[in-house]
């Protein structure tokens, strides 16, 4: 992949039937420095762009099971290639769960295990500073981002899980209390390459003081989630 100027990078935001977050996503990414580019589940081009992000919904309205028809879009099948070339990829609450169903990335999402939805600011530790989507992070740092959502269960088996945990593959961890009884408090992951990273949490929600999350300098004045969207930047600049 070329490097990008960061003027330049074109981060695609693919919206399905059912997509609530896409403008949000567009907005962080537009906020960070970069250029949004609208993407539909129907096209299999991906019009050049430089990065991928799957937001948040209720796509196809998780009919069957949340990501499940999503994964035969034909835009999936586009990103599925160009993630396997190096494209960075961020799949965000329902966009992880797509990840998922994919085989980008291992593992899956099922059902809260309280069987509700959970809509709450969400501290974060931050595991992994070295993906495509958190070089801009300290590693061991906390951050809070909402977390919204009610099939953010992600289980595995001891395999997977222990695999993940020896590679360093476990991006983020839960802080506190699990919000949704995912295994090992696992927040997201990212694949070997480093690339594709899933987590439950939304970070296009806490981008731009005064809307996000409660910060120890203001109400509302948390700003975490613009740090993923600065990373994927810089990733680009320096590829």
């Amino acid at each position: 992949m070329a490097a990008a100027t960061l003027g330049a990078a074109r981060i695609g935001v693919l919206t399905f039937p059912g997509t609530l977050d896409d403008r949000d996503a567009a907005r962080a990414v537009r906020l960070a420095g970069g250029e949004p580019v609208a993407l539909w589940h129907a096209d299999a081009d991906l019009h050049g762009v430089d990065a991928v992000v799957l937001p948040g919904g209720f796509s196809y309205g998780d009919y069957l099971r949340a990501g499940a028809i999503s994964r035969f879009a034909p835009a999936m099948g586009a990103v599925v290639d160009a993630a396997r070339g190096g494209m960075p990829v961020l799949g965000i609450c329902n966009g992880f769960q797509i990840l998922t169903e994919a085989h980008l990335l291992p593992g899956s999402m099922v059902k809260n295990d309280h069987l509700h939805f959970v809509c709450r600011e969400q501290q974060l530790l931050v595991e992994n500073a070295s993906t495509a989507w958190t070089n801009e992070f300290a590693q061991g740092q906390t951050i809070t981002i909402p977390l919204k959502n009610q099939d953010g269960q992600f289980v595995a088996d001891d395999r997977t899980l222990d695999e993940l945990e020896g590679e360093g593959r476990v991006v983020f961890r839960y802080v506190g209390q699990n919000p949704n009884g995912s295994r090992r408090d696992i927040a997201g992951i990212t694949n070997e390459r480093g690339n594709v990273v899933g987590l439950m949490p939304h970070p296009e929600h806490a981008v731009e003081a005064g809307f996000g999350p409660d910060a120890a300098d203001g109400v509302r004045a948390g700003t975490d989630g613009l740090t993923f969207f600065t990373s994927v930047l810089a990733s680009l600049v320096h590829a």
